[in-house]
């Protein structure tokens, strides 16, 4: 065992018998280097990344390269899930010297954490022109003993490079102050949306295909605001093929990673609970939007997934589902990638009989020579015509859901993130609000009580991690302390409980004290975190809302709840990048141009004032759920002098009857008491 045996990070964990000499991240591996005088080599990668899987198996167990990494290096092991300011800054340097990134990230750097040297993944011998890992080895070990000035030197240029890197926060006029974009900047964005639009396939661009979760939330918001048809017909198309894709589970739910390909046909098959929570709001909100019956299914389909597949035993959220399983139950069977998901017309066979069989293929996509690997099929809906009734259809998931589930399943990381649990909280509450599933709010409520107990200090600093319940050291970075608190007030909308507004309140302070510059930009660590080569900033979204945007979101509606200025003008300063990103590189800060739509829209504000267990009560407060108004903001109770919630202050009954509040900036409309005139003071945009 190494010195990865005591880690909370399950990837980690993988690495603990390896015969390389591993160290987690710390400063003694770093004093060790030093006092050795050789390099560090860093590793970074995730428990479901599947070349890290092979670049371990290829290298990291092979006793004659391990030898050589412990003899000339200190090796240095990292969770990019669990430590993404380390694999941020890292791969800033990555992608600069080499135009490309991705994991497994390994980089070359001198004692004092100074890259010099970079790629992924090495195989063990050359290939297609690029150097084997035993080469990449020898190349830095010769470098370091015999150019040692030179290597100092690119370390520093590196240095230096990195650390003048900036985020515009507006114009770049120093007289103008920051602020957010306007309709022109946001209707620009739409435009650029346009262009890019894969109007035969759905989706953005070409291949791979990524899930565009928080562009389609965009589209929907700015559907609501101006009534873009042209939005929303991007929404549907794209939900609509990636749910007849094979990135979707058929038969249990969840959508994969990606697609390799442009079709939506081959998914990466790994899991991720960020992009299930992501997805499982947005077709929510599509059909919130549109009364879609097909959204409908995918987004309960998909919360049942994630609560079936990723909750733990502590009630918070596992991270993800490898894409490798083993073919078989032999003990020594080789591991595959999409063993667990796909089918043959012989398994299918197997399963169901020749007739069932020959429905089950053409309803799903299964052919003779296979849409995947080996002759297998990844479960498609490739017609729109339904080729079985419901009934059938049901038997059939039900038959080969059961076979499926004695096949050796994939890999589990079960480390929880505070952030990704986060998106799963709001993701869960407003599906189970929208569809009566209180189970799934129960689920929602669940993650958030762990999140309070594990996750959180008596100063209200989050850690980013836990495994069993038990937290790890790492310290929670912007986007923990974003996305927790954008869950825990979809919570409170959802539930009425306004403690949960208290505990975003706190973790919101904590942004504004601890993760916000002078100017009002925002960075990924405290300004009390461990310190690295860069302090980490990035306002862009990649597969999730980047913590600069997520922040802004809640910042705004936190002062929806609460009349907070101070919190609205963060939002806004903020939001000053967006200004300048949106119109350029849209798909790239669609969260923030989805808070953007919520800041043009008021966000409106709903007080639905009355006895909790009122029949009246809860239509309003339903009512204002299923309001499509961008980022609105709905608090629920019964009358009080000192509510939980602020909105909810001096609100009172409508001649002894339940009554809505519809207010931007806490001034308010005349309260009705009728769920139909809610609904139409809440339709349209602003």
């Amino acid at each position: 065992m190494n010195r990865l045996a005591d880690a909370t990070s399950p990837y980690l964990l993988q690495h603990a018998e390896n015969p390389v000499d591993w160290w987690p991240w710390s400063p003694e591996a770093f004093a060790e280097a030093r006092r050795r005088d050789v390099p560090v080599f860093l590793s970074v990668g995730y428990s479901s990344c599947h070349w890290c899987h092979v670049l371990a198996h290829e290298s990291f167990e092979d006793e004659a390269t391990a030898a050589f990494m412990n003899e000339h290096f200190v090796s240095v092991k990292v969770d990019r899930e669990e430590r993404p300011d380390v694999d941020a800054v890292y791969m800033e340097a990555v992608q600069a010297a080499t135009g490309h990134g991705g994991w497994p990230m390994s980089v070359f750097m001198t004692p004092d954490a100074e890259p010099f040297y970079f790629g992924t993944y090495f195989p063990p011998e050359p290939r297609h022109g690029s150097p084997s890992f035993p080469q990449v080895l020898e190349g830095v070990r010769a470098a370091w003993a015999g150019r040692r000035e030179e290597v100092g030197e690119v370390a520093a240029r590196i240095v230096r490079d990195l650390s003048e890197r900036t985020f515009a926060l507006g114009t770049g006029d120093k007289d103008e102050p920051p602020r957010p974009p306007a309709a022109e900047e946001l209707h620009a964005a739409l435009l650029g949306l346009t262009r890019e639009f894969d109007a035969v396939r759905g989706g953005f661009g070409g291949a791979p295909k990524f899930p565009p979760s928080m562009t389609l939330e965009f589209l929907l918001r700015h559907h609501a605001r101006t009534g873009s048809e042209a939005a929303l017909q991007m929404v549907q198309a794209t939900c609509e093929a990636m749910a007849r894709g094979g990135i979707y589970d058929q038969l249990g739910g969840g959508f994969a990673r990606y697609a390799v390909d442009a079709t939506w046909t081959v998914p990466h098959f790994e899991k991720m609970l960020y992009d299930n929570a992501l997805l499982c709001r947005v077709y929510a909100h599509l059909w919130r939007a549109t009364g879609s019956a097909l959204a409908r299914r995918v987004a309960l389909e998909t919360a049942d997934f994630l609560v079936r597949e990723l909750r733990t035993e502590q009630g918070g959220f596992a991270s993800a589902l490898d894409a490798d399983s083993a073919v078989s139950d032999a003990e020594d069977a080789p591991h595959a990638e999409g063993a667990f998901y796909v089918w043959t017309p012989e398994q299918l066979g197997e399963v169901l009989g020749e007739e069932d069989a020959l429905l089950a293929a053409a309803h799903f996509g299964v052919t003779e020579d296979g849409t995947f690997e080996e002759g297998a099929s990844v479960l498609q809906l490739p017609d729109s015509e339904q080729l079985l009734d419901a009934g059938k259809l049901a038997s059939v998931r039900n038959r080969l859901l059961a076979a499926r589930d004695r096949r050796p399943r994939p890999g589990r990381d079960d480390k929880v993130v505070a952030a990704w649990n986060g998106l799963a909280i709001a993701a869960l509450a407003e599906t189970g609000a929208y569809f009566d599933r209180p189970d799934l709010v129960q689920a929602a409520t669940d993650a958030a009580d762990l999140l309070v107990r594990t996750h959180m200090d008596w100063h209200a600093r989050l850690f980013r991690t836990s495994l069993d319940g038990v937290a790890s050291s790492h310290a929670g970075v912007l986007e923990d302390y974003a996305d927790v608190a954008e869950g825990f007030l979809t919570l409170s909308a959802v539930t009425g409980e306004g403690v949960w507004v208290d505990f975003a309140g706190l973790f919101l302070d904590t942004v504004l004290a601890h993760f916000t510059g002078p100017d009002g930009s925002l960075f990924d660590t405290a300004d009390d975190a461990e310190r690295l080569i860069r302090r980490p900033q990035d306002p862009t979204d990649t597969a999730t809302p980047s913590g600069w945007t997520a922040a802004c979101g809640a910042l705004l509606t936190y002062a929806a709840y609460t009349g907070s200025g101070a919190h609205r003008e963060a939002a806004e300063r903020a939001l000053g990048v967006v200004r300048v990103l949106g119109p350029k590189a849209p798909r790239f800060i669609s969260w923030g141009l989805a808070v953007a739509e919520a800041l043009l829209d008021g966000p409106r504000e709903v007080a639905v004032v009355g006895p909790d267990d009122h029949p009246a009560t809860r239509e309003l407060h339903r009512t204002a759920l299923l309001s499509a108004a961008p980022g609105l903001a709905v608090a629920v109770g019964a009358p009080a002098a000192e509510p939980e919630v602020p909105l909810l202050a001096h609100r009172g009954l409508l001649e002894g009857r339940p009554a809505a509040y519809v207010c931007r900036g806490f001034t308010c409309e005349v309260p009705v008491s009728d769920p139909e005139a809610l609904a139409d003071r809440l339709a349209g945009g602003a």
